[in-house]
């Protein structure tokens, strides 16, 4: 009975990826929780003597390895996919090209115990505080598995997030890491090494814009080869950073659009595997099978309790920002610049 509700399911997109994410091979080597995230460094910064670079990518991409290598830092890093940065992490500062650094960790949009609008709401919250506090971001790393056979919905959809927060004004400033080289052939990670710079959909248009893609070869001398390429430049203003200084509400900026019409395809989507549902639910009953009854009726429930959470989460958007925001604010001693 156990295969029946299997194949039932297996046939629903939304069970087969995960109601949230897609999974994708586990490939990563596990690693030890080293100290809670902080929201600032635990040494004294000065925003005109520093430069921030923020790391994005999808969750298990590897961005907390890669700030503990290039930092000496000992910020939490999960195993497998399981994400253990549901906050902004600060690393330690440190020195690349004669410029004090400091990297900044982040969830991604795909992450196991947020929902795509908490994400936004806590990364958007601290590169305003940021701005705020004249701080000089020169760049932004973003984290790609070249292990990864394929692009799944979910690390697409961090993709896209992540392209709207910059916007293509900053690109240039933008550098694709691909890392996990050792895990796969060099003929096939040349290969998809090629197809994702070439491709409109993965990262052709951050690279025509004169962004870049490097490799990653896990060892400190490979990200401080990395983040050269960062440092010595112009500080920069994200897109989000921009439109909420200027005083646009969070619910209408160019992030939360794209990330209101994922959740609408979502909850399209919801609908119809709510409509499959009770259609084997029918059969399950006519046919007096009470264990697919009760397993179809539990995960009914998940969708439609999924759904509610979508829904929920994106109207209290804005208020929650703002809750956010002075959260971190307190916590920056942020004062205006």
């Amino acid at each position: 009975m156990g295969q029946r509700i299997t194949r039932i399911l297996a046939r629903i997109p939304c069970f087969s990826d995960h109601v949230f994410h897609d999974e994708e091979p586990k490939k990563f080597q596990e690693t030890k929780e080293l100290k809670e995230p902080s929201v600032a460094a635990s040494s004294p910064i000065d925003p005109n003597t520093t430069v921030y670079v923020v790391v994005m990518g999808s969750t298990g991409s590897g961005k907390t390895t890669f700030i503990n290598l290039a930092s000496e830092s000992e910020l939490r890093t999960g195993s497998g996919l399981e994400s253990c940065t549901n906050e902004v992490q600060t690393s330690l500062p440190f020195k690349v090209g004669g410029k004090q650094v400091v990297l900044l960790d982040t969830p991604g949009f795909d992450d196991t115990s947020l929902t795509d609008t908490d994400v936004l709401k806590i990364i958007s919250a601290y590169l305003v505080a940021m701005n705020k506090q004249g701080a000089r971001l020169v760049g932004v790393i973003y984290m790609q598995r070249i292990s990864d056979l394929k692009i799944g919905g979910s690390a697409r959809r961090d993709l896209r997030m992540f392209q709207e927060l910059c916007g293509e004004e900053a690109y240039e400033n933008v550098i694709v890491v691909t890392n996990m080289w050792g895990t796969v052939p060099e003929e096939d990670g040349i290969a998809r090494e090629a197809e994702l710079a070439s491709k409109d959909i993965f990262y052709k248009p951050i690279l025509e814009r004169r962004g870049k893609m490097m490799r990653h070869d896990n060892t400190p001398e490979s990200t401080h080869r990395i983040l050269e390429e960062l440092v010595q430049k112009e500080p920069i203003v994200l897109r989000i950073q921009r439109e909420l200084a200027e005083g646009v509400d969070i619910t209408q900026t160019a992030a939360f659009r794209q990330l209101d019409r994922e959740l609408s395809e979502m909850a399209a989507q919801h609908q119809k595997d709510l409509e499959k549902l009770k259609g084997e639910m029918a059969l399950a009953e006519q046919e007096m099978d009470e264990e697919t009854q009760q397993e179809l009726a539990e995960e009914k429930q998940k969708v439609e309790d999924d759904l509610r959470k979508a829904q929920t989460q994106a109207s209290r958007l804005a208020s929650d920002y703002q809750a956010e925001l002075r959260r971190i604010e307190e916590k920056l001693h942020v004062r205006e610049v």
